[in-house]
């Protein structure tokens, strides 16, 4: 059973900085792709960025958002700089191992305008 925890959420003014991590139990990163999702309230989830052996980002995060893997942690980071109101969302990490898709439980952030 894989687990997946996201930390690092929390409340910040626009134009600052958050580093979220997931941290991967009961298996290991290596050979995945793991991305980063996100949810604001009354909208759906949409993806953010995902790392393989390249690293690619939505429009709206692209240039501003960084996502990192450490495989000696299994833990994925997403570096997030210049923050907007609009990025206030609960942020979920996502990994498919074996066919199957796991999810963390997510972290909150919310950007203060």
């Amino acid at each position: 059973q894989v687990h997946l925890v996201e930390s690092g959420g929390g409340l910040v003014q626009a134009g600052g900085s958050l580093r979220l991590a997931c941290e991967a139990s009961g298996s290991t990163f290596t050979d995945t792709a793991p991305g980063w999702f996100r949810q604001a309230p009354g909208k759906q989830r949409e993806w953010v960025a995902i790392i393989s052996s390249s690293t690619f980002y939505a429009d709206s995060v692209k240039g501003r958002f960084t996502m990192s893997r450490d495989n000696s942690k299994n833990t994925v980071y997403l570096q997030m700089n210049s923050l907007k109101p609009e990025d206030t969302a609960v942020y979920y990490c996502n990994v498919v191992m074996s066919g199957v898709v796991y999810w963390g439980q997510g972290t909150q952030v919310t950007v203060s305008s």
